[in-house]
């Protein structure tokens, strides 16, 4: 069920007011994900993305590394590489940069990033992947996404104009309105534990 507070589409200039409201509603998305969190919502949803929404046969697959109370797409991971895709994780760069994504296999060694990350070293090989798996903690039906307040996954995006995206969450991140400004683009589909739902025509599955 979506979070009932309604925030509206911010038009260029009004910089303060959508960070206030970004800020507000990352604390409601938080406290909703802590409680919702549970290990077996990971299965359900790469059952969902492989039957709904899987991506195209031999594309490169960006995941991440859950951390936290994020739902766990290790399950979706392991079933996509068994399926022939490769796999890469993002390393973080400097401020300002778009993601870094190296190759990873299941059983590599990961190093610690920033604030908790886990991602490849710095030696691994560069990919550029053609379908994102993509972090948030708040989505809405139009495919508006509630990142962290980094700003890594949106200048990754703009960076891979033809690339898919796969947003994943609890069913119970979804809000009403993600506040949004015009450089906030929207996700393709939104996976969960309860199933998919595609944005854009031609998103995944």
């Amino acid at each position: 069920m979506a979070a009932p507070h309604l925030f509206p589409h911010f038009p260029p200039g009004d910089d303060a007011l959508l960070r206030a409201a970004k800020t507000v509603a990352r604390e409601e998305a938080q406290a909703r994900r802590a409680r919702a969190y549970a290990a077996g919502a990971g299965p359900a949803l790469a059952a969902h993305v492989l039957r709904e929404a899987p991506p195209p046969a031999g594309a490169v697959v960006a995941g991440f590394w859950p951390m936290g109370h994020e739902i766990d797409i290790r399950p979706l991971m392991r079933a996509l590489a068994a399926r022939g895709h490769r796999l890469c994780l993002p390393r973080t760069p400097r401020r300002g940069l778009p993601l870094d994504f190296r190759a990873f296999a299941f059983g590599d060694v990961l190093a610690k990033g920033p604030v908790g990350t886990q991602q490849p070293p710095e030696d691994a090989p560069r990919l550029v992947p053609d379908w994102l798996i993509v972090p948030l903690l708040a989505f809405d039906r139009a495919g508006r996404r509630l990142g962290y307040g980094g700003g890594y996954y949106d200048r990754t995006l703009a960076a891979l104009p033809g690339a898919g995206t796969l947003g994943v969450a609890f069913a119970c991140q979804e809000m009403d309105v993600v506040p949004s400004g015009p450089h906030d683009a929207p996700l393709d589909a939104v996976a969960t534990e309860a199933g998919v739902m595609r944005f854009r025509e031609g998103s995944p599955g």
